[in-house]
């Protein structure tokens, strides 16, 4: 078996005992959710939630007269940045990511601030102090990871309800000393820790990987659920782009960051002034063939995506919310100038999710754990992924772009300047969908027997160099160009 074919197995990626690996659907891996960070809003706010139904099993939601967070490492020193503070809020007031309004979402918190009151649950009134009911511990972390969250409730006997969570990154949240469970420990007919394996499975099974993917999907949907669901996420992801290239102004947070992908789509279409999402698609599908035009649309793709995100808009997870950009640019890219089909759109999003579930497992996808290798390189990987795929990539092939991609990202730091996830975070998704197609058009050319380094290698590698990665490269903002810039030269 030629060298890049091999097993080799990543060492446990995780440093403490949450064995056995989770069975991880791409459901999992791409959510609908609320800007701007996966790890450190729509985390946070999933965990406010389970904390809300752990308290109504303990007793009645009507005799909390208090509750109160406490947020360590990651999350205290860049929450307020990332918007930790207000998932908080607006989880323990009963409003959901994926289904809330995200018009008028700050001015909501802002008015719970002012009011002193909260809504717990969306019904049961409690008195409500920033100051004393959100704490910032930006000196402690937990021991299990780098963003750890305590909530308390105190109930009208004086007794309490505590619980502690984590953010793992891409929206994963687990409980301390929580083993997996539910759909998560489910057995798949084709389990699959490594790429190695994936790879057997194709060639024992005469089938393509989203072929395998599919049948492990199967396990939690019915395929007609599959289908739509994952097509109900292209929808949003699309949608989003389009918002994003229609939106001019400043982004929130004081860097005072002005958009630029509406500017940029404007120019690239010339007099075309399309109405809507259809119209504007159209219209770029037949705008150009230029190698320069395409590549800035790409950039513009992505830019549309995360300065969305930094807006507290809705995107989705692609495996992170700051790194939501490259998965949609590459995804758009296929389908206006490779003419691609919703089953390819469906094949990608497989083949994507896949190789996101891979790092998930033999790595992370959180960039307080490893950096932006986590983030963008993750995202990079699986986007090359998909597009090999669906450019008629064989497995090896797929796996291979996935490979490449990641190798050109390694050892990339998270320095979020002011702790936002707008600079260099935006533009570095543009990279990193460039990077994608780059890495599937190397793959599609090159015949994965004669690699050197297999993907299973370079996630093993990838983990390897997050661990010896200092920590002020871990989304801390204390390190990189979160200290060699400082916010009033923005």
């Amino acid at each position: 078996m030629p060298q890049a074919l091999t097993d080799q197995s990543p060492p446990d990626a995780r440093t403490n005992n949450l064995k056995p690996m989770e069975s991880i659907s791409v459901f999992d891996i791409f959510k609908i959710g609320v800007g701007p960070s996966s790890s450190h809003t729509m985390g946070p706010w999933r965990a406010a939630q389970r904390f809300l139904k752990a308290v109504e099993a303990r007793a009645p939601l009507a005799r909390v007269r208090r509750v109160r967070t406490d947020l360590y490492g990651s999350l205290a020193k860049t929450g307020k940045g990332h918007g930790t503070d207000l998932a908080v809020i607006l989880a323990l007031a009963g409003e959901d990511p994926v289904t809330c309004k995200v018009e008028g979402l700050t001015d909501r918190v802002e008015l719970i601030r002012t009011n002193g009151l909260l809504r717990l649950a969306g019904s049961h009134p409690i008195d409500f102090d920033y100051t004393r009911d959100i704490l910032f511990h930006t000196n402690t972390a937990l021991p299990f990871h780098a963003n750890g969250v305590t909530f308390t409730a105190v109930l009208d006997d004086a007794s309490i309800v505590s619980e502690t969570y984590y953010s793992v990154g891409g929206g994963f949240v687990v409980q301390e000393n929580e083993s997996p469970s539910g759909s998560h420990a489910k057995a798949l007919p084709f389990p699959i820790e490594h790429a190695s394996e994936l790879l057997r499975y194709c060639r024992e099974q005469s089938s393509d990987i989203p072929g395998i993917v599919l049948k492990n999907e199967r396990t939690w949907r019915t395929e007609h659920e599959i289908r739509s669901g994952l097509l109900n996420i292209w929808h949003e992801m699309h949608a989003c782009i389009w918002r994003g290239c229609n939106t001019d102004g400043t982004l929130p947070g004081g860097l005072n960051v002005v958009r630029r992908a509406a500017r940029l789509s404007r120019k690239l279409l010339g007099d075309d002034r399309p109405r809507d999402l259809a119209e504007w698609t159209g219209a770029i599908t037949v705008s150009t063939r230029d190698f320069e035009a395409i590549l800035k649309w790409v950039s513009a793709f992505a830019l549309a995506v995360n300065e969305e995100n930094a807006c507290f808009g809705r995107v989705v997870t692609a495996p992170t919310n700051g790194a939501a950009g490259v998965i949609p640019a590459v995804m758009m890219y296929a389908r206006c100038f490779k003419n691609i089909s919703d089953e390819h759109t469906l094949a990608f999003m497989l083949a994507a999710g896949e190789v996101g579930s891979l790092f998930k497992k033999g790595a992370t996808i959180s960039a307080a754990m490893g950096g932006c290798q986590a983030e963008i390189g993750v995202s990079s990987a699986m986007a090359a992924a998909g597009l090999t795929q669906v450019l008629g990539g064989s497995p090896g092939q797929v796996l291979m772009a996935a490979e490449i991609a990641m190798e050109h990202h390694l050892g990339m730091t998270c320095d979020p300047i002011g702790g936002l996830v707008q600079i260099p975070c935006i533009e570095r998704n543009t990279m990193g969908a460039v990077k994608a197609i780059t890495a599937a058009n190397v793959a599609l050319e090159s015949d994965p027997a004669n690699a050197k380094v297999s993907l299973d290698q370079v996630i093993a590698t990838m983990w390897q160099t997050a661990k010896d990665m200092s920590n002020k490269y871990k989304e801390t903002a204390e390190g990189g160009l979160a200290v060699a810039v400082t916010v009033s030269e923005c």
